[in-house]
Formats: structure tokens, sequence, C-alpha cells
């Protein structure tokens, strides 16, 4: 079952606070009628997938004439036959940690709709300043079309600038759209998007609230909390940054004073915190399925104003890029979790390392043993978890694990003066995925999300970096201190994690 976790309603389904008084008034009164209509509707909402793949049923890996038949690779606007595909496994093989990049493939290919995107340039964005000029940058030279998909969408500060430059754009003829969810976006304005709508904007609300409409409630756990720009049909981004002022420090802004990573904190977030976060550029084939899902949410949500017809899907000259890229998408609608399935089997088959980046952490049973048992076959798993939450619950719910993954030889840090918000893992150096969804029930059984997924030991290098730099600012979790915790610390994990699906 999956339950909406607290007011504001907003920072329940998504977590992640406007900075307005406003706002956070909004989110209580829509949080009071969240939660009845939640426990009602929770029991129909899908579910993880179970573990079904058995690491030593992948002992001997799978050729590269076998994972190549269970896969589709697009590059140049085509589907490449079997020889083509060959051709890019061999290539991503030739990067190097060979063994582990086949062993990987082999075991996503026994995975649904493995859509891989061939010729791709990926680039890491760390944080907000750094994601908002280049985000910004890509819509400045906007010449056909944008479309941007935010959870939350503020009107004020860089928001501003953006419905500036997006008023801008569309005076130019270009085409603009935006989708924003209901319940992320509840403390903004509604002249904020009428002035877009003014412009000739395309402007959609992602399962809006109706008050005199009580069918719209049976909704409210169904979030939009993707994030996806397009420009052009060229340029993407995708990842966890919102539109929000949050980020406009970044986390080289630290200044949390005192931060407890070894028990009884954990509750709230300063406001001067520098907020962590990661984005990903993409230029290339891969940008067209960010484009289609935002096409298909614009349709399923019966947005007003016809969307041009996708322009023709072919390579520019010169343009081609070193990177395979999979976009995973997640949905409640659908039977099955990609993200969760996808994540769950990388760490089944891993061989060499896990390092995951996650800012909400309440995987459940299955993930934990995934987890545990990776470490226990000689994987070096590490994860850098938040010392501090604007939710202590899932904070709390997280920590209520760590005990059992500290003995199973998991190695744990807890980021200081930062708030994390990141979702990112590299596997074996050679899976890497950034996106929004959190290692939590929310994430995988009730909000829409995406994720991108780079494969190779090239971009995998890169994510090393970056996580290096992530464990640098934080401190580690010792099994001994960690059991000297107090008896009020252990109590709110209990009461957590009895709740854990409801996070």
């Amino acid at each position: 079952m999956a339950h909406p976790k607290r007011d504001p309603a907003a920072d329940r389904c998504g977590r992640e606070p406007t900075s307005r008084r406003s706002a956070r008034l909004a989110r209580w009164r829509v949080g009071l009628i969240t939660g009845s209509v939640a426990a009602v509707t929770a029991c129909a909402t899908s579910a993880p997938p179970a573990r079904v793949i058995d690491p030593v049923a992948l002992q001997t890996t799978a050729t590269v004439k076998t994972v190549a038949r269970q896969i589709s690779v697009i590059q140049d606007g085509n589907s490449l036959p079997q020889a083509g595909r060959e051709a890019v496994i061999q290539r991503l093989k030739d990067q190097g940690g060979a063994v582990h990049l086949q062993r990987q493939m082999a075991a996503m290919s026994t995975l649904s709709d493995v859509d891989l995107h061939a010729g791709n340039q990926a680039q890491l964005l760390v944080d907000g300043p750094a994601t908002f000029k280049s985000m910004f940058q890509a819509i400045e030279q906007a010449k056909r079309l944008v479309l941007l998909e935010s959870y939350i969408i503020e009107d004020e500060g860089l928001a501003q600038q953006l419905a500036a430059l997006l008023i801008k754009k569309r005076s130019e003829g270009v085409e603009v759209a935006v989708i924003y969810d209901a319940v992320g976006s509840i403390g903004t304005d509604g002249n904020y998007f009428q002035r877009l709508k003014d412009s000739q904007v395309g402007v959609c609300q992602f399962n809006p609230l109706n008050p005199l409409d009580l069918s719209s409630y049976g909704r409210i756990t169904h979030r939009d909390h993707r994030k996806i720009l397009v420009v052009d049909s060229e340029v993407g981004f995708t990842g966890g940054i919102n539109i929000s002022s949050v980020y406009s420090l970044g986390s080289s802004g630290r200044s949390r004073r005192g931060s407890s990573a070894s028990g009884g904190g954990g509750g709230g977030t300063d406001p001067k915190n520098g907020w962590r976060d990661t984005q990903l550029k993409i230029q290339g084939p891969a940008v067209a399925a960010l484009e289609d899902l935002f096409r298909e949410t614009w349709q399923k949500q019966a947005c007003q104003g016809q969307l041009s017809a996708a322009a023709p899907r072919t390579a520019k000259p010169g343009s081609k890029g070193p990177h395979v890229i999979r976009v995973v998408p997640a949905s409640p609608d659908e039977a099955e979790n990609r993200i969760y399935r996808l994540l769950l089997t990388a760490i089944d088959v891993s061989q060499r390392n896990v390092y995951l980046t996650m800012a909400y952490f309440a995987p459940g049973d299955d993930m934990v043993d995934a987890l545990c048992e990776a470490a226990q076959r000689g994987v070096d798993v590490r994860l850098v978890l938040p010392s501090v939450s604007d939710f202590a619950p899932v904070l709390h719910a997280g920590r209520s694990h760590y005990e059992r993954m500290l003995k199973a030889g998991v190695k744990l840090y807890e980021l200081q003066d930062a708030v994390l918000h990141a979702k990112t893992a590299v596997i074996d150096g050679v899976v890497s995925t950034v996106g929004s969804s959190n290692m939590d029930w929310r994430s995988f059984a009730s909000n829409s999300e995406v994720n991108a997924v780079v494969m190779g030991e090239d971009f995998g290098d890169s994510m090393n970096a970056m996580f290096q730099g992530d464990l640098k600012a934080s401190k580690p979790i010792l099994l001994e201190e960690w059991q000297r915790r107090s008896w009020w610390q252990r109590s709110k994990e209990r009461l957590a994690n009895l709740f854990e699906r409801m996070w």
C-alpha cells in the first residue's frame, strides 16, 4: 500500500519544498484531503516488482550475439540490425570493464522494452547553478520547440526569469509548452501560469484538483515527479532539479550547523543550506525518448492546445556522440516499475561496485536484501544518504535498515551541511543512472518518474568521480558508533519502519 506521507502535500508527494510561506499553508490544506483519500485509494496502487533474477543464473555471461538479439538499438533515427547492435556492444566493451559490461547488458536484456539510443553526448550537471545556466542557454538558442515538464515550478526569482525567457521565445515564433504538477506547484500563484497562457505558451496542469469534483481527489496520489526539458528535439535535460529557488546556492553554499550523522537529528532543513542535486544534459537520439514522454503526458492529460507533429528524427552531420543511453520511464499506470526493476537487477548481478547517492531512501526489504547480498559476495557497496531531510519519517525509515546493512558490509555515509536531493547510481562502473526517482515507496509505486541510464565505462568514470566528491563531503557511519545511538532514535526508526510503505 502507498499513502501520502505528510503535509504539506507537495512536500509529501515529491518532498521538494518551495521557499514561500503561502505555499506551505496551501499544502497543509491539501494534505488534510490527501490523507483521507489515500487511505481509500492506496491499496489499488501498483507495487514494486519482486526480485526474480538469481545472480547464480548469470555466472556465465551471455555472448554479444545473444545480448544483441534481445535489445533494440536506435541510431540516426533507425533501428539497427543484428550486426549493428553487436558493433555498439563491442564499442562499449572496448572502453574497459568488458566483463562487467557484458554481464550487466545480459541482465538488462532479460527486461522488457530495452531500447538503447546510440550516438549521444551526455554531460553531468552538478547542482542548480550549472543546470539552470545550461538550460537557459539551450532555451535562448531554440529555433522551433521548447517542451518543459517539472514537478515544481515556482513563481518567484529564477522562475520569473524563466517565464520571461519562454514568453520571449514564443514571441519569436518558437512553440513552447509547459506541464506542471498540480500538487507540486500548488503554492504558485495562478497568475504566473496565466501570464504564460496569455502569451500563447501552452500550459497544462497534471492531475488537477477540483474542489467541486470529488473524483479528482482519487488521483491525488499519482503525481508527475518527472523533470524534462526538450529544445528543438536536439537537446534534452532530465534529473532531479525542479524550477525552484532552493537550488540557487548549490552544494557549494553549505552552511548548516551541527548536523548529526550518528543518530538523534534529521528533521528539517536550514534555508541557508545548499542543495546537492544532479541533472543530465543529452544531445542526440535519446532526446526523442524524452520528447515522446512529454507528448504522451500531454495527450493523456487532455491538455488544451495541439502540439505540432514531431520533427523527422535523423542525425545531424557531425553530431554523433559516444554515449549509449536508455531512457527509462515509470508510472503507476503500468504493471511494473521499470526503474525499480532496472536497479534491482543491476545490483543483483553486480561484481565490482555499487555506488548510490539517494535523497530519499526507504526501499523495502527486497532492495535492502540485494544491497546486503552484493556486499557479502565482495562487491564494494557504498551509499551516500542525507544527514538532514525536509521529511523526517522517510529519513528514519531509511536509518532503520542501517544496522543490518552495516553488519553485511555495506558502507554508509551521510552528506553533511547540504540538503541531498540527488538520485544517482553507478554500478560496476558501466551502468550509470541519473533521474527523478527516489529509492522509496512513493517513487516506486505512485509517481510518474524518469531516469536516464548511460552505458559504458567512459561515462561511468565521470559518475565515479562525482561520487567520490560526495564521499569527501560526507561522514561515514560506523557500526559500533551506530549501535550506541539513543533509545529515542531507535524508537523513531522502528515507528517509521512500520509505516515505510506509507512514505
